[in-house]
């Protein structure tokens, strides 16, 4: 629970007046009906504790990304495994490319561990170099990556990644791979690492329901680790009964959704490219990240004038080597798209 007004992610609709919600990178599509109806039929028991080991949950999640079931934990959000996986390692020096995801630089911060920070390079697109590998030695405890990256959209290439993970075989450095958004790239599936990992392998590699199946309210995300003593340290950190029944159920029928998941897909990547081509004609700069959102520069006061108007955008100022100018939006259905476009443009009309 927050107690004050240090929240600095998107989709905080509740302290804001706001009509459409660009800030929060969830499917357009919102919850697929069977998710909401496998809840419904689930809350008809919810006296009952729900199962402390997600058995059924991870046995699905097993099939359908070819890892072993023992090898996946589930947590309450991909947020609580960020936080489980630090505390349990413990790890005293951090590399940490930026800008990327907060909660990976607060969870470092809680054990105490000194962090080394790799500036992602605006004038290189903030893509990851392989000058990273240099900076991978033996007393680097835990490297954490994000592709694609939040909130730049950027994806590290498959052949730097396998060299990323050779690297930290090499130097015995644990390797924190967050792959939330690849499932909503076209080709996503076919990045994973998840294919490459041995056992006993240091690498934990992180996904969430949250945003391909519109599941934030749920909190359900999921990892996959090859180490037996790493995911027993991270199961004996967690509190029982850490997933809902309720999540545990919506989880299931996601996995269900094939026709969905490929509907979103398409949807996303019409929608990027329609809102890439009018952002253009705008005069308006954008990253051409591959995830379901677009990070744009070089407008200052954007989020508070769209605010004005009932629109919600995610301001990027509090990223480390961003700045005021620096915003991200999500990609939602043509309306919405066009709605948030037409007040771009009247902002634009009256700066």
């Amino acid at each position: 629970m927050i107690l004050n007004d240090s929240y600095t992610h998107g989709g905080d609709v509740y302290r804001h007046r706001v009509e459409l919600d660009f800030s929060a990178n969830v499917n357009p599509l919102g919850t697929p009906p069977e998710v909401a109806a496998a809840v419904a039929a689930a809350a008809r028991d919810m006296s009952a504790y729900p199962d402390p080991c997600c058995g059924a949950l991870r046995e699905k999640l097993a099939r359908a990304c070819g890892a072993a079931a023992g090898d996946i934990l589930c947590g309450n959000g991909a947020a609580e495994l960020i936080f489980q996986f630090v505390s349990a390692l413990r790890p005293r020096r951090a590399l940490l490319p930026v800008p990327s995801f907060s909660e990976y630089e607060a969870a470092l911060d809680a054990v105490g561990c000194g962090i080394e920070f790799f500036p992602l390079r605006r004038e290189e697109g903030f893509a990851l170099s392989g000058s990273v590998l240099e900076c991978i030695t033996p007393e680097t405890d835990v490297l954490m990556l994000c592709s694609p990256n939040n909130p730049t959209g950027v994806c590290v290439p498959p052949a730097l990644l396998e060299a990323v993970l050779a690297r930290c075989r090499e130097t015995g450095t644990w390797l924190f791979l967050d792959e939330c958004f690849l499932e909503l790239t076209d080709d996503g599936a076919a990045e994973s690492l998840i294919p490459l990992l041995r056992p006993g392998d240091r690498v934990l590699l992180l996904r969430a329901f949250t945003k391909l199946y519109g599941l934030a309210g749920a909190r359900l995300g999921w990892a996959v680790c090859r180490c037996r003593a790493l995911t027993d340290a991270m199961c004996r950190l967690v509190q029982p009964w850490n997933v809902s029944s309720l999540a545990q159920a919506a989880g299931e029928a996601a996995l269900e959704c094939g026709d969905f998941v490929a509907r979103t897909r398409a949807l996303v990547a019409e929608e990027k490219a329609f809102l890439q081509a009018r952002l253009s004609a705008l005069g308006v700069a954008f990253l051409p990240g591959r995830a379901n959102f677009l990070m744009l520069s070089g407008v200052p006061g954007l989020c508070e004038a769209l605010l004005e108007r009932g629109i919600l955008i995610r301001s990027c100022a509090n990223y480390r080597g961003l700045g005021p100018g620096d915003c991200r939006i999500a990609v939602r259905t043509r309306p919405e798209n066009l709605r948030l476009l037409e007040a771009m443009e009247d902002v634009l009309r009256h700066a």
